[in-house]
């Protein structure tokens, strides 16, 4: 755990200091090939800062949230996109907190060590959408009880052909033999190196993220032993996760923020038509002072959020809040950056385009911002459910 502010000023540096050594042209260029990071992935990895949340007994950097959010942050406003690495962070939590120690000993050292990657997260199917408790590829255990088998379509899982395991979100009962919404799913650690042609993936071509994948399960065969907890509580494991999931990602966009920010502030500052700077508007600094103190009062709940969940105290409604008001305020910054910079706000030799459509995924993923409010309107306000 860091132990003071000092301590997180040097994490940060740290940070930013690995970021130097990937300039904004090693990110231009992979996003113009639909490229993977693996080099900027694997610093990380050798660095140890993608196993910030793993305890120090199993080789990793014992640090708290919000130490990983600075992390994420600080990637994230140096030009990097820190998708292709945090989920490794999240992901983790779900093995962490629920797995048993056998498989804590088993897998934990080799992630923090980087000998292996778990990045890949398989939940989302094309027909069930957000509502989660319709999922429909089922693990079915075998006569023995020694392996389950898994069926089933899973659509916009990030990173597989990266990683080497996959935690895996199936139903082991089917939906109308269960008592209730949440039951009869069960989460599995998948060894992807193991599946063979089992397994067929396909790459979708989306906006951002150029690691996107389409699954289909055929007979993938999964080893007893790899189910995570108890059978059929798996939606409450993942759900568990969610929180740090959320927080982590609002410090990412409160780190997507002060980089257009700071982009648009140089350029307000440098820009001159008319003889003067164009910052010297009243219509140009007014947004992006606007765009800055929308981000400065999102981390403020990126903090608050991160420091419940250290003290392991409730914080559902801030983590949900805190990733709503971060992805608000990346999105208005990124639009304030491009306005500022006019046309060459999308011109890719600017980076600000770029940056723009990562930041824009965060408006609907992980999660969206209306299935937020829904959650604050039912939840924390205690209006009727809305769907």
């Amino acid at each position: 755990m860091i132990p003071d502010d000092s301590g997180l000023q040097e994490l940060r540096r740290g940070v930013r200091d690995l970021c130097a050594r990937f300039p904004n042209e090693y990110w231009r260029d992979l996003d113009a090939k639909r490229e993977y990071p693996e080099e900027f992935v694997r610093a990380m990895t050798q660095a140890g800062y993608l196993a910030a949340l793993i305890p120090e007994e199993y080789g990793g950097m014992g640090l708290d949230l919000v130490a990983a959010c600075a992390i994420l942050e600080e990637a994230n406003r140096s030009g990097a996109n820190a998708n292709p690495a945090h989920a490794q962070m999240y992901v983790m939590g779900t093995l962490l907190r629920h797995g048993s120690e056998e498989q804590r000993e088993k897998y934990l050292p080799k992630i923090a060590a980087g000998e292996l990657r778990l990045q890949a997260f398989g939940v989302t199917e094309p027909e069930a959408g957000t509502d989660t408790t319709r999922i429909t590829t089922f693990a079915r255990r075998s006569p023995r009880g020694d392996k389950y088998v898994v069926n089933g379509r899973k659509i916009y899982i990030s990173r597989v052909q990266h990683s080497d395991l996959m935690v895996l979100l199936a139903r082991t009962t089917p939906l109308e033999e269960v008592e209730g919404r949440p039951d009869g799913l069960s989460v599995f650690i998948v060894d992807l190196r193991e599946v063979g042609g089992r397994l067929k993936v396909k790459r979708r071509r989306v906006m951002m993220n150029n690691f996107t994948n389409e699954l289909e399960f055929m007979d993938v065969e999964v080893p007893a032993e790899n189910l995570i907890g108890e059978e059929g509580r798996g939606l409450r494991y993942i759900l568990d996760g969610m929180n740090a999931e959320r927080i982590l990602i609002a410090a990412e966009c409160v780190g997507d923020g002060r980089f257009f920010i700071d982009r648009a502030t140089k350029r307000a500052n440098e820009r001159v038509v008319f003889d003067r700077p164009i910052g010297q508007n009243q219509g140009v600094q007014f947004p992006i002072a606007r765009a800055y103190a929308n981000v400065e009062a999102a981390d403020l709940m990126v903090q608050k959020a991160a420091a419940l969940f250290d003290r392991k105290e409730k914080c559902g409604a801030e983590a949900n809040l805190a990733k709503l008001l971060a992805a608000d305020a990346s999105w208005e910054a990124a639009n304030v950056a491009v306005q500022t910079f006019g046309g060459y706000g999308v011109d890719a030799e600017y980076d600000v385009e770029r940056k723009f459509r990562e930041t824009r995924l965060y408006q609907v993923a992980p999660i969206s911002t209306n299935l937020i409010l829904s959650y604050v309107a039912q939840h924390v306000l205690g209006l009727p459910r809305s769907f």
